[in-house]
């Protein structure tokens, strides 16, 4: 559940948007767990939003982890913000303030319920699970407060740095960055970690429905934990890699690991590498690199690696050769013996 700046509703033709009062937020929030009849939640709060879910959390059991992005640690912080229009605001009861470059129209409601809140104390009480991101940039909400909220705050908490970012994580990439670190943070304390059978020591890779949505998978490899999912446009939620991109993961990681042992070995300054696969299913005859024992239709993984490092023509040459050495290409290239059984009641 994310929490923020919302629409004006009292005019919803107004060109002005106008936040919800922090007692307004956690009412939403309050309505939605109890919509969605969920027993275990982690609730997600921007700027104005996350200090409004540091003080709604305590009151909330199903809120197992508490996520804020860019949050002021008090309200003195906000209404600072208001600069010389916090006294109209006071004394005609409404004004139009400019924030991150968006207009608000706040009214007296919002400032008098927002002093009311001790975010503080009830940082201190929390007694959940608390990751707090913030960018050291941010120009709005100054990353100090991320220090006050963290050092007030009881573990276990996190502290996630999102480096370079601005306040509303307008970058697509910086926005990405959050939500990868937040699901897999998140999903130590959710419901996907009961659909993993713990009396069930796994020997190796362990895939299980999380509960949320059509094809979200929780993925257990030993002590890691990771999501799977399909795209929106088939049907899932986009909460994690497909199986095919886990598939090319593989590869292309297998590739980076491979071609960094040669490379040390050789002591070629190759700087940082990279591999992208990109993968498509095609026709054999369609394939000039399909081999006579391909019939009907492959799949094919293009791999582009790259390197920061000036290398000489025969240098790259000799590093692609030994990329198809890598044991997962390998793997994909030869044929392979797949079993399927049920777990009998001795396993």
């Amino acid at each position: 559940m994310t929490l923020g700046l919302k629409r004006n509703r009292r005019f919803p033709n107004s060109p002005w948007a106008e936040p919800m009062t922090y007692s307004e937020m956690i009412d939403d929030l309050r309505v939605f767990l109890d919509e969605h009849d969920l027993e275990r939640a982690s609730i997600l709060g921007h700027s104005l939003g996350g200090t409004a879910v540091l003080s709604a959390a305590c009151e909330i059991p199903e809120a197992k982890a508490v996520v804020t992005i860019g949050s002021p640690a008090n309200v003195e912080h906000v209404l600072h913000n208001f600069g010389a229009k916090l006294e109209r605001i006071e004394t005609e009861g409404v004004a139009d303030v400019t924030l991150a470059g968006r207009k608000f129209r706040i009214r007296r409601d919002f400032v008098e319920d927002a002093r009311a809140q001790e975010i503080a104390t009830k940082t201190a009480a929390l007694r959940k699970a608390l990751l707090v991101l913030h960018s050291p940039t941010d120009a709005i909400v100054g990353v100090d407060n991320a220090r006050a909220i963290y050092e007030t705050a009881r573990h276990p908490k996190s502290f996630i740095a999102l480096d370079g970012a601005d306040h509303l994580l307008s970058k697509r990439k910086d926005a990405a960055f959050a939500a990868r670190m937040i699901s897999s943070w998140a999903a130590r304390y959710l419901d996907a970690e009961a659909f993993v059978d713990e009396e069930h020591e796994p020997e190796g890779v362990l895939v299980a429905e999380s509960g949320q949505g059509r094809f979200q998978q929780l993925v257990t490899v030993g002590p890691h934990r990771l999501l799977a999912d399909e795209p929106t446009d088939v049907g899932g939620d986009g909460s994690g890699p497909s199986p095919y991109d886990l598939l090319s993961a593989a590869l292309g990681t297998c590739t980076s690991m491979t071609l960094r042992l040669y490379a040390d070995h050789k002591k070629f300054d190759v700087g940082r590498i990279s591999v992208e696969v990109r993968h498509s299913r095609t026709h054999a005859e369609d394939c000039k690199d399909s081999t006579e024992d391909h019939k009907g239709e492959v799949s094919r993984f293009d791999r582009i690696v790259a390197v920061d490092g000036e290398l000489a023509e025969e240098v790259k040459e000799r590093l692609l050769a030994i990329a198809d050495r890598c044991p997962v290409h390998r793997t994909l290239e030869r044929k392979s013996i797949i079993t399927t059984r049920f777990r009998s009641a001795e396993e």
